[in-house]
């Protein structure tokens, strides 16, 4: 080969022409975009049919939205949820802790504590309470009907009824938790209380956030149900009007939009709680 061939240099080839290069088509997703369509038109027609009803009454709805009655009814129904969540947590969590003990007695308490009051609805463990004095008319000298008044009688079966999940939430929060962290922390020498508040919990609570979110949500509706023993919740107070005025559907659009407006706000703080904790992992949305 001479020196020439050598020297000469290798031939570019030619760059392909714009007219041969395949063109990229985006897929045509018209089911997506039909079945996007007949959504919206359905939800604009439901809208419509709200605002134009007059069967609705606006107008009173309008009135008794800020009236006194109904915020002193709103009042009691989140200090009530309020109560119940933090009764009912400090409660699942000493449960959660007998069901994560060595101590056997311990943790068939905590069990059967669970199995019983999931498996009875809240309703009827309302109306035992409620109806208590049937089977105990006296307690430490004191009448029954006396000691335990509706709205007692209200905290103290949903506290009970919460705590049995609030025991489950929180025991797999912490079961979430990798054995091996714990078993770090051990040989890095730090103590029992050391180890739960610094490496346990703030793991744990990733797990814990979501579902005690959607907890303080369902509490919230929840105790729309003690208006059954005539606890003067947001719910009885729009009734106690609507028996008195007769305007049952603009009452209740009353309660429906406050309790909207609630949980919408307490979604959100959930939102952000949940983004706190979740900080360092890949998911944080």
């Amino acid at each position: 080969m001479s020196s020439d061939t050598l020297d000469r240099p290798a031939a570019v080839p030619d760059a392909p022409d714009k007219a041969d290069v395949p063109r990229i088509v985006p897929q045509r997703r018209i089911g997506q975009w039909t079945a996007a369509v007949a959504v919206l038109v359905l939800l604009a027609l439901a809208v419509n049919s709200v605002l134009r009803n007059d069967a609705f009454q606006w107008d009173v709805v309008a009135d008794y939205f800020t009236s006194d009655a109904v915020l002193r009814g709103l009042w009691l129904t989140l200090w009530l949820t309020a109560v119940v969540m933090l009764l009912g947590f400090a409660l699942g969590t000493l449960l959660a802790a007998f069901r994560l003990s060595a101590n056997p007695v311990l943790r068939a308490v905590s069990w059967g504590y669970v199995w019983l009051f999931r498996s009875i609805p809240i309703l009827v463990q309302l109306l035992l309470w409620f109806n208590i004095g049937a089977l105990y008319p006296r307690v430490l000298g004191v009448r029954t009907v006396d000691l335990l008044g509706p709205v007692t009688v209200a905290i103290i079966g949903l506290t009970l009824h919460e705590a049995a999940y609030a025991a489950e939430v929180v025991r797999g929060g912490i079961l979430s938790v990798d054995r091996g962290q714990i078993e770090a922390a051990q040989a890095l020498g730090l103590g029992r209380w050391r180890r739960w508040r610094r490496i346990v919990l703030p793991q744990a609570m990733r797990s814990i956030v979501p579902p005690a979110g959607n907890m303080l949500i369902g509490t919230l509706k929840g105790t729309s149900i003690v208006s059954v023993i005539a606890v003067q919740d947001l719910l009885y107070s729009v009734q106690l009007v609507y028996h008195r005025t007769y305007q049952v559907i603009p009452l209740l659009m009353v309660a429906t939009v406050w309790y909207t407006v609630v949980t919408s706000l307490l979604g959100v703080g959930q939102y952000y709680v949940e983004k706190r904790y979740a900080r360092g992992t890949e998911r944080t949305r």
